[in-house]
């Protein structure tokens, strides 16, 4: 979408309600399809989402001679990296500008080809996410890295070798740099606090399918056995919790009822537990969750965000336009990213009462509290939220944005939208399912 197509007309105040389906999780499916670079033979991917993360990785597949077609049943892709080649530089930039996931092509290409090219990096602004540390992790596998004008020239002259890493934070990103680069590598690999997301795990059983050897401790301590050969692998990717709980919280600020068709209670515990705290209604059977407002006063809570097990960043957003209609002072301490409250700004600019300190409000230890970050936050409600002209900043906050938007009264006009096509499958016509009166500039409903 481009031009007038990026802005929604939203019209709120009409509770969400209906059912929507998730599919496999962002955090997982582009970085299962990097994995297939490292099969000998095809490999079959189900669950996939139809988001622009897996364009964007499906394009950079194909610039380096990955097949990638559609399988038989819809959600399907089969990859098939028979004839894996070097790409052009230009075109690996071109297709990677607004995405952070070619910097894990890296171990895969260099078991493959010996080489690996990664170009400047986009992603969401919501705070540092160094990527120097991944090159230092490819560093002490054997890897050489030379910085040029256009991005990062990577070489293996030797096969790679197995390493002893301890991650100085539980970095998802960075754990699954050491999972793609360490199954090939000779010798055994130990990564020390490394992150146990759910989307970690499945990625694990990927590579496992596919011939890894890779032991999970209770300490956060994963030890992969490098092997000679990998082979393709048949997997469902697990479903998206994250979009989910997304939902969950819109069901909850325009008081409304959605039943979300794919969410899986077991990664999702800590959101429910929060969920039901807040004063939401969850009901769970064997092929979804119903999500709903009950009726009455929602309550003010303490809430503080975390690695896998605690409460997802990513969940903190939407649930905070939640908030700004609970009874009292809820407070809540982001740990894991340091700008990401920033998108509180325009909540107060619909009516809600936010303000933001540099102190860490929350027991939990926490990397920003000496670091002059606005990192805390006291939500003050309830607040009447009216429309506003809306300007999306990243992925979460901007889906955060819309659920505003339909819980306030009056009509607003958000910016930026095609940034929650990056990890929200047809969120359009869910809004649609679900009864939003939401239509494009031009008068055509959305």
């Amino acid at each position: 979408m481009t031009g007038t197509d990026d802005v929604l007309l939203v019209h709120g105040g009409t509770p969400l309600e209906g059912e929507i389906r998730v599919r496999g999780a962002k955090n997982l499916v582009p970085k299962a399809m990097v994995a297939a670079l490292l099969g000998s033979g095809p490999s079959r991917l189900r669950n996939v989402p139809d988001i622009r993360d897996v364009r964007v990785v499906r394009g950079l597949l194909q610039l380096h001679g990955v097949t990638v077609r559609p399988g038989d049943e819809p959600g399907e892709l089969i990859l098939d990296p028979s004839h894996v080649e070097s790409a052009n530089v230009a075109d690996i930039d071109a297709h990677a500008g607004s995405s952070r996931i070619p910097i894990l092509f890296c171990g895969p290409l260099l078991h493959r080809l010996g080489h690996a090219f990664i170009p400047g990096l986009g992603g969401c602004d919501i705070g540092g996410r160094p990527i120097d540390f991944h090159f230092e992790v490819l560093r002490q596998f054997g890897a050489t890295i030379e910085k040029r004008a256009d991005g990062q020239y990577l070489e293996a002259p030797h096969r790679l070798r197995g390493t002893k890493i301890r991650l100085p934070y539980p970095s998802v990103g960075s754990t699954e740099q050491v999972l793609l680069t360490a199954v090939l590598a000779e010798g055994v690999t130990e990564l020390s606090n490394a992150a146990v997301e759910p989307e970690i795990e499945d990625l694990i059983c990927v590579l496992q399918k596919m011939g890894a050897i890779i032991s999970m401790d209770t300490d956060r301590t994963i030890r992969i056995t490098g092997v000679d050969k990998l082979d393709g692998y048949t997997h469902r990717a697990l479903p998206d919790r994250l979009e989910a709980a997304s939902w969950a919280s819109a069901a909850l600020a325009t008081e409304g009822n959605i039943y979300v068709r794919g969410a899986q209670q077991r990664s999702m515990m800590t959101f429910l537990n929060t969920y039901r705290k807040v004063g939401g209604a969850f009901e769970i059977d064997d092929e979804g969750i119903r999500f709903w407002h009950p009726g009455g006063a929602l309550n003010a809570i303490a809430l503080e965000t975390d690695v896998h097990p605690g409460f997802q960043t990513d969940w903190q957003q939407p649930l905070v336009v939640a908030l700004t209609q609970a009874a009292g002072l809820s407070i809540v301490h982001e740990t894991v990213y340091e700008s990401r409250l920033g998108f509180t700004s325009a909540l107060n600019q619909m009516g809600a009462h936010i303000q933001l300190y540099r102190e860490c409000l929350g027991g939990s230890d926490c990397r920003f509290g000496q670091r002059n970050f606005l990192h805390s936050a006291v939500v003050s409600g309830p607040t009447k939220l009216q429309g506003a002209d809306l300007v999306i900043p990243d992925l979460r906050g901007g889906f955060s944005y819309l659920i505003a938007a339909l819980a306030a009264q009056g009509t607003s006009r958000v910016h930026g939208i095609d940034l929650i096509n990056r990890g929200y499958e047809n969120f359009m016509e869910k809004l649609e399912k679900l009864g939003a009166k939401v239509e494009l500039p031009g008068g055509s409903l959305a």
